[in-house]
């Protein structure tokens, strides 16, 4: 496994950059700039993370590409696939996003209809789109699979990758994000054998966090830092690695520098790495 973290970490240029990313021990980055950046900025980026030995991970999109206002949705799957083609110049693994919603006021919300056919066939359209006019020769485009919204199981990845049909379309796999039962909570090393089992060949890249039960009603998960919850992580290392050596495991969703740099040195040390 590649160990990275989602965080730019605070840098003055890309040299900068790619140092502090290599100082923490990290094998893998997230892409810090857009294209709208521009091609020397994003070039540098590339150039110093391949100097440095570093494995572009993802490259993100985070926008709404099913949303209601037809517009707005227009100009975010251009966004995509501009970050698309972005990706596949710097040699990213992936290029990531949710699938977005257009049934409510939050983006990556969760609604009833996000689990209608009709999203679906929104969802599979649109991936199509991004995907035929991009042309990737090498980076796979993800969805992220999310606790409520498609897709949000390990089947509902596979379905959508044969309804895609496309093999520039990879899995980038979330465990924590569809971990959403009582079952899959407590039995969660079972469900990371399901995952890596049902979605082999097909994952891409993969996030790396934790998850506890709060202690009050009814049934409430919340995501937090490796450690502090009852993942095994050891497990998903495994598997992991199992599934491809290079895998990126990416440490997401903390809020400082210095919690990513704690996170860091927790697993490193937590996985012998």
């Amino acid at each position: 496994m590649l160990l990275g973290i989602s965080s730019q970490l605070e840098h003055a240029d890309p040299q900068d950059w790619a140092s502090k990313h290599v100082a923490l021990g990290l094998k893998s980055v997230n892409f810090p700039v857009s294209f709208q950046d521009g091609e020397d900025t994003f070039m540098a980026y590339k150039k110093a993370a391949d100097e440095a030995g570093l494995t572009i991970a993802e490259v993100g999109v985070w926008r709404n590409t099913l949303a209601a206002d037809l517009q707005e949705r227009r100009k975010w799957v251009d966004y995509s696939i501009e970050q698309l083609r972005m990706a596949d110049a710097i040699g990213s693994v992936c290029c990531v996003n949710v699938v977005g919603t257009p049934y409510g006021p939050r983006w990556d919300g969760g609604y009833r209809d996000n689990f209608s056919p009709e999203l679906w066939d929104m969802a599979v359209k649109m991936i199509r789109e991004i995907i035929d006019a991009a042309k990737p020769k090498h980076t796979k485009f993800c969805i992220e699979s999310m606790p409520w919204m498609i897709p949000s199981t390990p089947d509902e990845y596979l379905r959508l990758i044969e309804d895609v049909d496309r093999v520039e379309f990879g899995t980038h796999l979330d465990v924590v994000n569809m971990i959403t039962s009582p079952r899959k909570y407590f039995f969660n090393d079972e469900f990371l054998h399901e995952c890596f089992e049902k979605l082999h060949g097909t994952i891409c890249s993969c996030h790396l966090k934790d998850i506890r039960l709060k202690e009050e009603y009814t049934f409430q998960l919340q995501e937090c830092a490796c450690g502090d919850g009852i993942l095994d992580l050891e497990l998903y290392a495994r598997l992991a690695d199992a599934e491809d050596p290079a895998m990126p495991m990416i440490i997401e969703h903390l809020t400082t520098d210095e919690e990513y740099a704690a996170s860091v040195r927790y697993v490193k040390e937590r996985l012998s790495l």
